[in-house]
């Protein structure tokens, strides 16, 4: 599979920019020859938390955008996630189109994080965010949700090979999202891509280092700061490999988890 990272700043609270953006690189990475297309986290707004009244999105824009988009060019697009407003609150929401232009997956960030006021402003998912691409499973989850190691091995444990995380990472903690982008792709035996924006807004300096992570823990794609399209090419028969020579998932106690659970 030939993944194209789309590593962009994002326009602090000007969705019509960020629209246009977001297309064009959907453009360019679609004529690169991606078969899937993954963006960062809250690219229609950025965390203009205050202001989601009127910059979220509560018309399914996005959606039908993305549907639109992944039919023409034929490409699965792991559509980050972008602010939204439904069922009376306002949410941090991936959506997943196929290569057909079929929603096949919504997902809401499971984890707020307190330190950019996300518990003030957004509402908390409930949804696994697992979801099939020509029969194969697939996770996604937001920034934070990384800090969750339960929360990820849920996901590998329902059949994921390939898990995609969108973020808007800071800088200050760039060495943290490395480390546990590695461990949770170490530990689940599986693919870790993901996606961070780089830029600042009026609060934050973020990251980048858009990545992508085999199971053994070897970085196969680091952006660093360079803004645009990467791509990867990801053979899936390689976590079957990793899973038989160290059988981790066999070898689990569930039973005795459950006894000191807490």
């Amino acid at each position: 599979m030939k993944i194209a990272c789309v590593q962009m700043d994002i326009a602090f609270g000007e969705p019509e920019l960020n629209y246009q953006r977001v297309m064009d690189y959907l453009k360019e990475a679609a004529e690169g020859g991606a078969e899937t297309i993954v963006l960062p986290e809250m690219w229609n707004t950025g965390y203009a938390l205050t202001e989601l009244d009127t910059l979220a999105d509560s018309t399914n824009r996005t959606v039908e955008l993305l549907k639109s988009f992944a039919k023409e060019y034929k490409v699965n697009i792991v559509g980050g996630s972008v602010s939204t407003k439904k069922n009376g609150g306002f949410y941090n929401t991936m959506y997943v189109v196929d290569k057909n232009g079929e929603l096949i997956s919504e997902y809401d960030k499971a984890h707020r994080f307190c330190l950019m006021d996300e518990h003030i402003h957004l509402e908390e998912g409930d949804s696994l965010g697992t979801f099939e691409l020509e029969n194969t499973v697939y996770g996604g989850v937001i920034c934070y949700d990384i800090r969750f190691p339960e929360w990820i091995r849920a996901q590998a444990l329902n059949g994921a090979k390939l898990i995609f995380v969108s973020a808007e990472w800071p800088e200050a903690r760039i060495d943290h999202w490395r480390i546990l982008l590695q461990a949770r792709a170490i530990e689940n035996q599986c693919f870790i891509v993901a996606v961070n924006r780089i830029g600042s807004d009026p609060n934050n300096e973020f990251g980048g280092s858009t990545m992508a992570i085999a199971p053994w823990g070897e970085v196969r794609l680091d952006m660093k700061k360079d803004e645009g399209v990467a791509y990867v090419d990801i053979d899936l028969d390689e976590v079957e490999e990793v899973r038989n020579r160290i059988p981790v998932f066999e070898d689990r106690r569930d039973k005795l988890y459950e006894k000191f659970k807490k």
